[in-house]
Formats: structure tokens, C-alpha cells, sequence
């Protein structure tokens, strides 16, 4: 039998430890993670056949934000959520719309395995979700966008070579993706632009600030724009067709319109540095 991959979530590294020491002695993969932040990012960066989540995280976000991504991302995955509060199981009705089985800690490790293999046996298929607009997908799947454009801009040599958190570099995406969805539910029309964008102004000014270059600016621009199409294509059985087409012109249209404005105000930067740099 082939070899089952977990993604185990909980901020408790205790629990982390025991759940994964007793599920790798059943030849289970065990991919750990301690927020919700890492367990959004291993959703967009690996495959999984089983998610266990602790239900109440402490930071932002909780285990029905991961269960949720999981959902949306792999479908398939057999969902199991932990809690330490007995009333959860009172709760049964919201959250089996997301989880395949509710679990109340403590319970012993050692059944873990058993518990999921009597949960894949018994898991059914969840009815197809409502038809969707491009913007509401958009809205939902920002925090695995920017993870997976996070992702891949670190693998680029030139770019992951700065020295830049990652809290800097993505502070604009929230912005950008903010601006999009706003076209996308307002207005739609592919115009000339009469507007400024004061995110897209300051960015610009921030990034000659971080030492990028132009092209790297218009490098990271390209990569965000196949990280925003990549949650249409994902849900592409549910997605609204209607309109799927002008949304899609409409997010290339503000995207190279945001770009724009920070290639600007990066120039215009760059240049009153070199003259501040010519008189010194």
C-alpha cells in the first residue's frame, strides 16, 4: 500500500510530537506545522492525503481557515479536526460541512491511525459548491496567493538574494489583490486610467528603497499575475463562465496598470537619489 501523506497542524508541539511519533510508526508521512500561516503554505506547496488540524489556533485564522483551504485546494483529502472543548461534537452540523470527523482532545495517539483509516472508509463525497464569481474566489484564496507567489519569488536567485523579510516583500499584495476585487465587483470597464494609485506609489518608492531593480519589480509583477489566475484555474468546475473572460482582462488590465505607477514612482526615486548622489 502506498504511503500516506498527513499534514499535521497544532500549536501545541507536544501534541505535535506525540501524534507524529505514533503515526510514522505506521509508516504514515507526517508533514508538521505549528500555525496557520505554515499550514496554508504547505497546502499550496504539497500534496496530502490526510489533514489533522487542532480547531483553536493562536494566531489569525483557525483550524476551519486550514480545513477550508484544504478543501478548496485538494478536495480529496480526508479532513479530521481536533478540540479540546467537549461541547464541539454540539457543533457537528456547521463544522461537518468542512470536517469528515470531529475529534475532542485528549485522546491517546496510538489511535490515530485507526481513526483515519475508519474515517477514509467511511468518508463520502461533499455535494459540488455553488457557481462562483471570479472576485469572490479571488477574495477567499488571497492568503494561499500570496503564499505561493511568496514561494516562488524566493526561488528566484537574483530577487531571493536581497535582504527582505517576507512580511516586506508581500506587504503590497493585500493592496493589489484589495484593488482587483474591487474592479472586479464595481468597475468593470477597460478604460483609459484617470487615477493614482497611492499602494502602487509607495510601493515603488519602497522597493528602489530595498535595492530591487526595474526588472525585478516587473519580474515579481508577472509571477503575481499567474498566482491570481491559478485560483480560477483551480476552480474552474465551479467558477462563474459568464463572466470568467472580461474578469480575466480586468485583473491583467490593474495589475499592469498597478505596475505602472510603481515603475514610476520607482524612477522617479531612483533618479532624485543619483542626483542627491551627483551634487554630495
Amino acid at each position: 500500500m502506498a504511503r500516506l501523506k498527513v499534514l499535521l497542524v497544532d500549536d501545541d508541539q507536544n501534541d505535535i510530537f506525540l501524534m507524529r511519533r505514533s503515526l510514522e510508526s505506521k509508516n504514515y508521512e507526517v508533514v508538521p506545522a505549528t500555525t496557520v500561516t505554515e499550514a496554508l503554505k504547505q497546502i499550496a506547496s504539497q500534496r496530502f492525503d490526510v489533514l489533522i488540524t487542532d480547531l483553536h489556533m493562536p494566531e489569525a485564522g483557525d483550524g476551519f481557515a486550514v480545513v477550508t483551504a484544504m478543501r478548496h485546494f485538494q478536495p480529496e483529502v480526508v479532513n479530521l479536526v481536533c478540540s479540546s472543548y467537549p461541547d464541539v461534537q454540539e457543533s457537528v452540523a456547521a463544522i461537518v460541512l468542512q470536517a469528515d470527523e470531529v475529534v475532542v482532545k485528549p485522546f491517546a495517539a496510538d489511535q490515530l491511525a485507526a481513526l483515519i483509516e475508519k474515517t477514509m472508509l467511511k468518508s463520502r463525497p461533499f455535494p459540488p459548491p455553488a457557481k462562483e464569481n471570479v472576485a469572490s474566489i479571488l477574495a477567499r484564496d488571497i492568503d494561499i496567493t500570496i503564499q505561493r507567489w511568496l514561494s516562488r519569488v524566493e526561488q528566484i536567485p537574483e530577487l531571493a538574494a536581497l535582504s527582505v523579510t517576507a512580511k516586506e516583500r508581500t506587504k503590497y499584495l493585500p493592496a493589489m489583490m484589495a484593488a482587483i476585487t474591487t474592479r472586479l465587483r464595481a468597475d468593470r470597464a477597460i478604460k483609459p486610467k484617470d487615477y493614482a494609485s497611492p499602494d502602487a506609489v509607495a510601493h515603488g518608492q519602497i522597493r528602489c528603497a530595498q535595492g530591487y531593480t526595474a526588472p525585478m519589480i516587473v519580474q515579481e509583477s508577472r509571477m503575481l499575475q499567474v498566482c491570481i489566475f491559478e485560483p480560477i484555474e483551480r476552480n474552474l468546475p465551479t467558477v462563474d463562465f459568464t463572466k470568467v473572460l472580461p474578469d480575466i482582462m480586468i485583473i491583467a488590465d490593474e495589475v499592469d496598470w498597478q505596475l505602472k505607477q510603481a515603475i514610476d514612482s520607482f524612477l522617479r526615486m531612483q533618479r532624485g537619489e543619483t542626483a542627491a548622489a551627483s551634487s554630495a
